[in-house]
C-alpha cells in the first residue's frame, strides 16, 4: 500500500485539519459525531501539493485511488456513478485548513448527462427537478473548471424568461430547462471547441484539478499575502454525495449560525429556501425566510436542526456558521465551522462562553483576531445605507474606519474648508510630510499612489484616519481641480465615501457611526489580556493628542516621540530654515534658540498627556533638505522673507541635494556635523521634564533620550557627551536629583552587528524596524512596491517584508542585538517602535526574542496588547 491520499468521512477526524483541510476535518468529525452528514471523501492536501511537484498534473496512482474511493462510495449509497437507472451524483468543494475567500466555488449535481439526465428525471418522477439541476451544473462545471463567461449563462437565462415573459427562474417549466441545457451545450462548445464532457470521470478530474487550480489565483494569493497563510499549505478537495434541496415543497436549503455574527447574541440565526440548492441562498436571487419560521413549516425538523446546532457548539466550544439542506422532509448536514463574526460580535462571544463556563479567561483571549479590534475604535458606515451603495472603484484597505466628505485636492484647502466646518476627504497622487496638517483636519486620505507603507498610510494609521492608497483607476486633473473614476468625473467639493477596511470607493455620501469601544466587554476582555502578556506596550506619538489618545487607548508609555514632525508646522518651519541657510556656528545658535521654545513646549504638554509614564524622545532624523520648498515660487518667497538673494537659496538647496537621501547626511550624522542641534534638543526636553517634575512631585520623572541611526559606538559616545555636558548642567541648576536614560535606535545593520560595543554606551536600544528592513534588504520602502508584486508572483517572497517583519533575515538581526546587548549590560531596555510594533506575527516574534515592549500608533496600541496576550499564552517565557 502506497501513501494514502484519500480519506473517506468516515475514517478522519477534526484534528486532521492539516491533512484534510477545514471543511473535510468537520465533515469527518460531524460524522464520527452520530450526524446526517451525506457520506463522501475527502483527497488531502498533501494531494494538492504533488499536484504542484509533478508539473500541475494529478499523478496516476492518485487518480486511481479517486477511483477506488468513488466505488467504496457507491457502494455506501447504493448508487453507481454515470448510471442511468439510479446514478449517483456528487458536489465538489475546496477546503484548505484555514478558510479562504477566493478559493474555488462548489460544484453541485457532478455526474449528470445526457443520459443520466433522462434517468434521474423517471428515477425522481420529477423531470423539471433533473434537467433544472442539470443546467446549473453545466453552468457551474462552465464557470468554475473551464472559466467561461458565468454573466454569458445569466444573459441566455434572461433571454429565455422574456420570450416567455416571465421575471422569476420558478415559473420556468420543464420544456425551458430543456431549452437551457441545450443554449448552455451549444454556447459551451461554441467557446471550447468541443462538446461538454459526458463521461462522469473525466468531470470529476476536471473538477479536481479545477480546485488545486484555484489555490494558485491572483484573489487566493493576495489573500494569502495578507494573512501570512503559507503556500506550500495547499487545499483538500471533498467529495459529497449529492442531496437536493431542488426536489420540490418539502424540500429546502439554508444557512445558520448559533448565535448572531453581527451582535454575538446567542439565538440561532440564519435563513433558508424551500425548493432550492445551496447557491440560491447565497447568490440573493431569491429572498429566503428567517430560520425561525422554519418552526412553523417543518417543527421536526426544526427541532433536530436547533439540537444539533447546540450539540457542535457545545463540542466545538465556539459559535458554529452550518449549510444544511432538507431533502423529502429529512435534514442533512453539509458543513459546520467556527462562524466569522464581526469584532463586537468576537467580544461578546467569547466573554459570554467564559460566563457560560464553556471555556477560560486564557482561551477567550486567544478566541479574538487581534487586527479584528481596529474596527471597533473607528467609524464605521451605517449599515442599512451601506447595503444600498454601489462601490465606484477599489484601492488598498490602508488605514481602517470609514470617511464621508466632500473632495479637496491640496492640504491648503483641507485646512481652509475644514475652517468653515465642512467635512473633507484629500484626494492626492501621493502625499508627502508638507501634507501633514491637511490630513489631520480630513475625514479620510485617497490616493493614486501608493502601497500598505506609504506615507499616506503609514501616516494615517498612526492618526487613526481612513486611507485608502494606491488607487490607480483615478485620474486627477490638480489644475482643474477633479478627478474621473469609471467614466465619472468628481469636481472640488462632489461628497464621496471612502472604506479604509475594504478599501472600497463609494461616489455618494454614505453616513457613519462613531466608535465606541469602552462600550460591551471591551474592557473587560482587554483586563483579560493584559493580565497575560508580558510584552509591555508603548505608542509612537509625536504631539500631545496622539499621546493622550495612546495612553487612552492602554498605552504604558511612548516609545517613539519623532521631534521633526513638529518642525513642519508654520511658525517654526521659518525658524528652521534660517538655521539650515546658516553658514556659522553662531548664526546657526541664534535659529535654534528660537526653536527652542516651542520644541520644550511640546514635549510639555506630552508629558503631562502621559502622566509619568515613559517617554522616549527620538533626537532629529530626517536630512535637512525635507525641510526646504522645492517649487521655484516658494524658493522667491523664502528667499525674500529671509533677506538673502533667492541664487543663494538656490545654492543652500543644491548643496543638500543627495543621490540617495535614505542612507545620507541624517540621524546621529546631523548631531555629529552640528553638534548644536543636540544641545537645543537636551536643552527642550531637560528643561521640560524638569519643569513637569516641580509642578507633578509624584511623578517619577526619567527623561530618555535616543540617538536615531548610529552605527558605531565612537559615534554614539560623540552625541551622547554632548547630551551629557547639557543636561547636567541644566539638572545642577534646577536643584533636582533627576536621572536620565541615553539609548539608541537599532536600524543600521553594522549596529546590530557591534551590539555588543554599542550597549557600553546605550542604556536602551530601540529596533528601528522599518530602516533596519530597508537597509537589511537593501529596499527603500517607497520604490519597493514597484517591483515586489514580480517577487510575489514568482513565490520568492510571500509577504511585504515592511508589513510583517522578516524573521529569517531581519529577525535574526534583532535577536542578534538584544543577545549580545544583554552580555554587555544585563538591565539594557530592548524594544520596536517600527510599524511592525503593531503587526500581530511581528509582536508574537517580539515576545520569542525577549524584548522588553513593543511601540505602536495610538489606534494599534489595543492590537499589540492582545497580540502580546496571546504570544505569551501560546508561548510561555520560562
Amino acid at each position: 500500500m502506497g501513501h494514502k491520499y484519500v480519506y473517506q468521512f468516515c475514517e478522519g477526524n477534526g484534528s486532521m485539519r492539516e491533512l484534510l483541510g477545514g471543511k473535510g476535518a468537520n465533515l469527518a468529525e460531524m460524522t464520527g459525531l452520530g450526524m446526517p452528514v451525506p457520506q463522501g471523501f475527502t483527497v488531502t492536501t498533501e494531494a494538492c501539493t504533488r499536484y504542484y511537484d509533478d508539473g500541475r498534473t494529478i499523478a496516476p496512482e492518485i487518480q486511481a485511488e479517486i477511483l477506488e474511493y468513488l466505488a467504496k462510495l457507491e457502494e455506501t449509497t447504493g448508487k453507481k456513478f454515470g448510471d442511468a437507472s439510479n446514478p449517483l451524483l456528487v458536489s465538489v468543494r475546496s477546503g484548505a485548513r484555514a478558510s479562504m475567500p477566493g478559493m474555488m466555488d462548489t460544484i453541485l449535481n457532478l455526474g449528470l448527462n445526457d443520459m443520466v439526465v433522462e434517468g434521474f428525471a423517471r428515477f425522481t418522477n420529477n423531470p423539471r427537478f433533473a434537467y433544472d439541476s442539470y443546467r446549473r451544473f453545466i453552468q457551474m462545471f462552465s464557470d468554475v473548471v473551464m472559466e467561461l463567461s458565468k454573466k454569458r449563462f445569466e444573459e441566455i437565462i434572461d433571454d429565455v424568461k422574456a420570450k416567455k415573459g416571465v421575471k422569476q427562474d420558478v415559473e420556468l417549466d420543464t420544456e425551458d430547462m430543456k431549452e437551457l441545457v441545450r443554449l448552455f451545450k451549444e454556447f459551451y462548445k461554441k467557446e471550447k471547441g468541443e462538446d461538454f464532457p459526458q463521461d462522469p470521470h473525466t468531470q470529476l478530474m476536471e473538477a479536481v484539478k479545477a480546485v488545486f487550480r484555484s489555490w494558485d489565483n491572483p484573489r487566493a494569493n493576495v489573500y494569502r499575502r495578507m494573512n501570512e497563510i503559507p503556500y506550500d499549505w495547499g487545499t483538500a478537495v471533498n467529495v459529497q454525495s449529492m442531496v437536493f434541496g431542488n426536489s420540490g415543497d418539502n424540500s429546502g436549503t439554508g444557512v445558520a449560525f448559533t448565535r448572531n455574527p453581527a451582535t454575538g447574541e446567542k439565538a440561532l440565526f440564519g435563513e433558508y429556501l424551500i425548493n432550492a440548492q445551496g447557491e440560491d441562498v447565497v447568490a440573493g436571487v431569491r429572498t429566503p425566510s428567517p430560520i425561525s419560521k422554519l418552526h412553523e413549516e417543518m417543527p421536526a425538523v426544526y427541532d433536530q436542526f436547533a439540537a444539533i446546532a447546540d450539540k457542535l457548539e457545545k463540542h466545538y466550544k465556539d459559535m458554529q456558521d452550518m449549510e444544511f439542506t432538507i431533502e423529502n422532509g429529512k435534514l442533512y448536514m453539509l458543513q459546520t465551522r467556527n462562524g466569522k463574526r464581526t469584532a463586537a460580535a468576537a467580544l461578546k462571544v467569547a466573554v459570554d462562553l467564559v460566563d457560560e463556563g464553556m471555556i477560560s479567561e486564557k482561551e477567550a483571549v486567544l478566541r479574538v483576531e487581534p487586527k479584528q479590534l481596529d474596527s471597533l475604535l473607528h467609524p464605521q458606515f451605517d449599515a442599512a445605507a451601506l447595503k444600498k451603495a454601489q462601490a465606484v472603484g477599489k484601492g488598498l484597505a490602508a488605514s481602517p474606519g470609514a470617511a464621508c466628505g466632500r473632495v479637496v485636492f491640496t492640504a491648503e484647502e483641507a485646512k481652509e474648508w475644514h475652517a468653515r466646518g465642512e467635512k473633507v476627504i484629500l484626494v492626492r497622487l501621493e502625499t508627502s510630510p508638507e501634507d501633514i496638517e491637511g490630513m489631520q483636519v480630513s475625514q479620510g486620505i485617497l490616493t493614486v499612489r501608493g502601497g500598505m507603507t506609504s506615507h499616506a498610510a503609514v501616516v494615517a494609521r498612526g492618526m487613526g484616519t481612513c486611507c485608502v492608497s494606491g488607487c490607480g483607476e483615478i485620474v486627477v486633473d490638480y489644475a482643474a481641480k477633479c478627478f474621473t473614476l469609471a467614466g465619472r468625473t468628481y469636481q472640488e467639493g462632489d461628497w464621496i465615501s471612502i472604506d479604509g477596511s475594504t478599501g472600497n470607493i463609494y461616489g455618494e455620501a454614505i453616513p457613519t457611526v462613531p466608535a465606541d469601544p469602552s462600550s460591551g466587554p471591551f474592557g473587560r476582555f482587554m483586563a483579560w489580556a493584559d493580565q497575560y502578556r508580558q510584552l509591555k506596550v508603548y505608542t509612537n506619538a509625536d504631539n500631545p493628542r496622539d499621546a493622550a489618545q495612546g495612553y487612552a487607548f492602554g498605552a504604558e508609555g511612548i516609545g517613539l516621540c519623532r521631534t521633526e514632525h513638529m518642525f513642519f508646522e508654520s511658525d517654526r518651519i521659518k525658524a528652521i530654515r534660517e538655521m539650515i541657510v546658516s553658514d556659522n556656528v553662531d548664526d546657526r545658535k541664534k535659529a535654534l534658540a528660537k526653536i527652542m521654545p516651542y520644541q520644550q513646549g511640546d514635549f510639555e504638554g506630552i508629558y503631562e498627556a502621559m502622566q509619568g509614564h515613559p517617554v522616549i524622545i527620538r533626537f532629529l532624523d530626517p536630512p535637512l533638505h525635507e525641510f526646504l520648498p522645492t517649487k521655484e515660487e516658494d524658493i522667491a518667497e523664502l528667499a525674500d522673507e529671509m533677506g538673502i538673494s533667492v541664487e543663494k537659496l538656490h545654492n543652500v538647496i543644491d548643496s543638500l541635494h543627495e543621490f540617495n537621501p535614505m542612507m545620507g547626511h541624517r540621524g546621529c550624522r546631523l548631531a555629529v556635523s552640528y553638534p548644536e542641534i543636540a544641545e537645543m534638543q537636551t536643552t527642550a526636553i531637560i528643561s521640560a521634564a524638569i519643569n513637569v517634575q516641580k509642578k507633578h512631585p509624584d511623578w517619577n520623572m526619567l527623561p530618555e533620550l535616543m540617538i536615531p541611526l548610529v552605527g558605531d559606538a565612537k559615534e554614539l559616545k560623540f552625541v551622547k557627551d554632548v547630551i551629557i555636558a547639557t543636561a547636567d548642567k541644566l539638572i545642577a541648576a534646577s536643584g533636582l536629583d533627576m536621572k536620565y536614560e541615553v539609548g539608541t535606535m537599532i536600524e543600521i545593520p553594522r549596529a546590530a552587528l557591534t551590539a555588543d560595543e554599542i550597549a557600553k554606551e546605550a542604556q536602551f536600544f530601540s529596533f528601528g524596524t522599518n530602516d533596519l528592513t530597508q537597509m537589511t534588504f537593501g529596499f527603500s520602502r517607497d520604490d519597493a512596491g514597484k517591483f515586489l508584486s514580480y517577487y510575489y508572483d514568482q513565490k520568492i517572497y510571500e509577504s511585504d517584508p515592511f508589513a510583517h517583519l522578516d524573521q529569517n533575515g531581519v529577525g535574526k538581526l534583532v535577536e542578534m542585538a538584544a543577545r549580545m546587548g544583554r552580555a554587555t549590560r544585563p538591565d539594557i531596555h530592548l524594544g520596536v517602535c517600527g510599524e511592525h510594533g503593531g503587526d500581530p506575527t511581528s509582536v508574537e516574534f517580539c515576545h520569542k526574542v525577549g524584548l522588553d515592549y513593543v511601540s505602536c500608533s495610538p489606534y494599534r496600541v489595543p492590537i499589540a496588547r492582545l497580540a502580546a496576550a496571546q504570544a505569551a499564552i501560546k508561548n510561555p517565557r520560562a
